[in-house]
């Protein structure tokens, strides 16, 4: 099984009514059901655009804290569910699911290996694969 992540920003997000919201929320926890009784829910979640945000960078092997968002964008992570299926076909049908529930897009990434280090040739390999 292979881990995914399907996410969305805030700024694909359309515009509805109340009654429509109430509808999407309905559709969506109806979407983590399938996914829960399918065996590929791992989490899901929005993200608190109200909430405080900080910024944590390296300094001379120390962490810096820094409150607000590192960089000004009206692109900002709005939610996502992370699934563990079998292939990308998988995923790609989830996703979709998850994208026609909340009626905008949706991108799809999948977790690196946690045994893989993470360089450029081997990036470029697996790309290739």
């Amino acid at each position: 099984m292979s881990e995914y992540l399907i996410f969305f920003n805030d700024e694909w997000v359309t515009e509805t009514t109340d009654e429509g919201w109430r509808k999407r929320s309905q559709d969506v926890g109806a979407v983590i059901a399938e996914m829960k009784a399918a065996g590929v829910f791992i989490f899901a979640g929005g993200l608190d655009n109200d909430a405080p945000v900080f910024h944590v960078e390296p300094r001379d092997g120390k962490p810096v804290l820094m409150d607000g968002p590192y960089a000004e964008t009206k692109e900002t992570f709005g939610g996502f569910a992370a699934v563990d299926v079998p292939d990308e076909a998988a995923a790609r049908y989830w996703a979709g699911r998850v994208a026609v529930a909340c009626d905008w897009p949706q991108e799809v990434r999948i977790f690196r290996n946690p045994g893989r280090v993470p360089t450029p040739d081997a990036d470029r390999a697996a790309g290739k694969a």
